[in-house]
């Protein structure tokens, strides 16, 4: 039993590495915790084979049919910039639409982005956003959110996730259940979004009701809502938000993903040993640890404990790891693509190009000013 469950456990956890190859020490914690997969950021991609070799070796030691995640949004959250090729943000994607009337270029995005993800072994890209675009969020969300309007926001979404699933990419709607109205970032802080419930069930949460057979993945966010419900308890570690609301009011029946659980947004509320336990317990099937070894591994060890302490919290554990399974299964049970070669790799970088110019000319400048993207902040500090 201690085996399987100690299985169970790390099948719900998405970790960070440190580097472009795997360290001695690395190595080592990925056989004990077998993680559900990996993410990456900037800081491990250097290239496509790089980067292919790396994930291989990296889920070699994961949970079978593993996720293989990186930010790809466009724009100021776009790991591959460097080593492929930027893409336009998904806002100036959206104003181009606008502009133009060509539904088209948000599905071209997403088949960009499908295939530049894929090249580099990547079987999920954390995208797109769904946030509203509101005054109120301006500020910390910059050109990452594409409209004020949840039917704008789901008219985009849709085209994207058609895109992405025409290359084999499974797509992840963020951040839910929405920081359109948030003004801190919850990378540093817990926001404390004052939208009260029925503005959020009319506009906030349309798209995921809209979208919810459409969207692989769902990513649950680190706000508080006070004003409904949830109170101030951050949604990731909220049974009102990911059961109540997620499961059950809108009837979202893909793998549910926490935003990486080293936030502030959270860390600065509970203990990362609470705040995975927490999560676990309010319906979460996978959390994101993107950084620290440390805090991967007391995740880790408190999920066990608590899990071997409680067969009540023991059931939810393994009722949540054979759910997640299942649903890796389906979406990755075809497994990897075969690499580019190079006049393919170079192709694509064209076209990404090629697409980004095409998009600045309809767009105008507006909304493809670079920003700071908190996480790549971290990552790179």
């Amino acid at each position: 039993m201690t085996a399987n469950l100690r299985r169970a456990v790390g099948s719900v956890l998405v970790v960070g590495l440190s580097g472009m190859e795997l360290a001695g020490l690395e190595r080592a914690w990925l056989r004990v915790v077998r993680p559900a997969g990996v993410i990456l950021f900037r800081r491990n991609i250097a290239e496509a084979e790089q980067t292919r070799r790396l994930q291989s070796e990296a889920t070699g030691l994961c949970s079978v049919h593993a996720l293989r995640c990186v930010d790809v949004e466009g724009g100021t959250v776009d790991r591959l910039r460097d080593a492929l090729a930027p893409t336009p943000s998904a806002q100036a994607v959206a104003q181009a639409m606008r502009s133009s009337g060509d539904p088209g270029l948000a599905r071209e995005l997403g088949e960009l982005i499908g295939q530049g993800v894929s090249a580099f072994g990547f079987n999920v890209t954390l995208a797109p956003v769904l946030d509203l675009a509101l005054l109120e969020s301006a500020a910390v969300m910059g050109s990452r959110a594409t409209a004020g309007t949840a039917e704008e926001v789901v008219a985009f979404a849709r085209q994207f996730f058609a895109g992405l699933r025409a290359h084999g990419v499974a797509g992840c709607g963020k951040h839910f259940p929405g920081l359109g109205g948030g003004t801190l970032d919850s990378h540093a802080e817990t926001p404390q979004i004052r939208r009260n419930w029925e503005d959020l069930w009319r506009d906030d949460l349309a798209p995921y009701r809209a979208l919810r057979a459409e969207m692989p993945m769902v990513m649950v966010n680190h706000a508080a809502y006070p004003e409904t419900p949830g109170e101030d308890l951050p949604a990731t570690a909220s049974p009102f938000w990911i059961t109540e609301v997620l499961r059950k009011r809108v009837g979202y029946r893909g793998l549910i993903f926490s935003d990486d659980m080293e936030m502030g947004g959270i860390l600065k509320f509970m203990p990362i040993e609470e705040a995975a336990i927490t999560a676990i317990r309010a319906g979460m099937d996978t959390l994101e640890i993107c950084h620290s070894p440390e805090l991967i591994l007391r995740a880790y060890e408190a999920l066990t404990q608590e899990a071997e302490r409680s067969a009540t919290f023991r059931k939810i554990l393994l009722r949540r790891s054979r759910d997640a399974a299942s649903k890796r299964e389906r979406m990755f049970g075809a497994g990897v693509p075969d690499a580019l070669g190079v006049e393919q790799f170079e192709s694509l970088r064209s076209r990404i190009l090629r697409f980004r110019d095409r998009v600045t000319g309809l767009a105008g400048d507006a909304g493809s000013a670079p920003m700071a993207d908190a996480r790549s902040v971290v990552e790179t500090a």
